[in-house]
């Protein structure tokens, strides 16, 4: 759908405003469940199934999403989607004082997956209805990095406000955000997606195309060692290294790093999808953030001081940020208009997959082979990750590094 300059910015800073606020709610649980599942009497394999409880939800609900997306167009999703994760917030609060948090909590997660598999299709379909291939990949780096930028804001809240206040109240005020993104939602979004002639929505009616499973591998090799592995294990790993930031416990200090490392990824997400309009190409931009994350990793495994741990934060944030527009940008490329939702959607089921592994190996793995090993493995899957995008690319176009315009063309 054609509108103004003018009209899609405002659409786009919408976007990227809603998804920010309810961002909040992704990233709070992360400092505060590790430790508190001990407290509750949720072990440690429960507490890992909790974390990624939303992610594998996702991979039966992010195909219907994009084909919902395709059908009936973004308004509608975007906007339910971010009430329900607004509900899911809140139910945290209520896991805390039930008799049977752990139910509570799965409850909260599972909504949660429900309502970001909408947001996340109607995010980046929304983007690429309202932006041109010369700039997509820009606007697909501000609006992941307003979703982004949401997380580590919810980290610190987890982690600071936990640890200066109560874990209710870190809970309460990322639900009180949430709600907020919905309402500039409702306000400001409006329909930008063609409605096509789908008869049903099905969660195994994916896009299986080269590009779409190329990129969707990439992706799950990145929230596998980003995701996955890092934000499930790194409160573990500063209380087990006896590493603590501005004299905070270790679910303050992680919290922090976390902060630290999805603010990077922040910045670099806006960089990196810049730097692939301006080369004209999205996958040598990609190789080399590819390869900072893979540093990251590995300065990670052996890190015994605050200053190197922030310095492996920064990195595997670079990197991982540094992958995201170009990534998004590169399946809008090459992705029919009237398939991007589905594109969208099969992209974070297997983005998914890798994210909702992660704490399932790492969290029971660590505790027996070590944090060096888990890490040391976690450097080599962005490599294998930019194997895959460059075999995949060229499968598709014949050319390792296609431009814009024959990507578009």
């Amino acid at each position: 759908m054609s509108l103004p300059s003018a009209s899609s910015n405002r659409i786009v800073l919408a976007v990227v405003a809603s998804t920010f606020f309810v961002g909040f709610g992704g990233g709070v649980i992360f400092p505060i469940l590790p430790n508190l599942g001990e407290v509750l009497g949720i072990s440690a394999f429960m507490v890992g199934l909790i974390l990624s409880a939303n992610r594998f939800t996702r991979l039966v609900a992010n195909a219907p999403a994009g084909v919902l997306v395709d059908r009936i167009g973004t308004r509608k999703p975007f906007v339910v989607g971010l009430a329900i994760e607004g509900v899911a917030t809140f139910m945290y609060v209520v896991a805390i004082v039930s008799p049977m948090p752990e139910v509570w909590f799965m409850v909260a997660r599972i909504l949660w997956g429900i309502g970001s598999a909408l947001v996340f299709a109607t995010a980046y379909t929304i983007t690429a209805d309202v932006s041109e291939a010369d700039s997509r990949g820009t606007s697909m780096g501000i609006v992941r990095a307003g979703i982004t930028f949401g997380f580590p804001a919810g980290l610190v809240l987890g982690g600071v406000v936990s640890d200066l206040w109560t874990n209710t109240t870190a809970f309460v005020l990322a639900a009180a955000f949430a709600a907020l993104a919905s309402v500039i939602a409702y306000l400001i979004v409006p329909e930008t997606h063609v409605e096509s002639e789908q008869d049903s929505v099905k969660p195994w009616d994916v896009d299986t195309s080269m590009p779409t499973v190329t990129i969707g591998l990439v992706n799950f090799g990145l929230y596998f060692a980003y995701i996955g592995v890092l934000f499930s294990t790194l409160v573990l790993l500063l209380d087990a290294r006896a590493i603590s930031i501005f004299g905070l416990d270790a679910q303050g200090s992680s919290g922090m790093l976390m902060a630290i490392t999805v603010l990077s990824g922040a910045v670099f997400t806006l960089g990196g999808g810049y730097l692939s309009d301006t080369v004209g190409a999205r996958v040598p931009v990609m190789i080399a953030f590819l390869t900072t994350s893979c540093l990251g990793f590995a300065v990670l495994a052996f890190g015994s001081s605050f200053e190197v741990m922030v310095f492996a934060c920064l990195l595997i944030g670079a990197g991982q940020g540094g992958v995201g527009g170009p990534l998004t940008a590169l399946l809008a490329d090459l992705t029919p208009d009237e398939r991007v939702g589905r594109a969208m959607g099969t992209n974070n089921v297997l983005g998914d997959v890798g994210g909702g592994l992660g704490p399932l190996v790492s969290l029971p793995l660590v505790e027996s082979i070590g944090f060096q090993i888990i890490y040391g493995v976690s450097a080599i899957v962005p490599m294998l990750a930019g194997a895959v995008l460059v075999v995949g690319i060229y499968a598709h176009t014949g050319r390792v590094s296609p431009t814009i315009s024959e990507s578009t063309g």
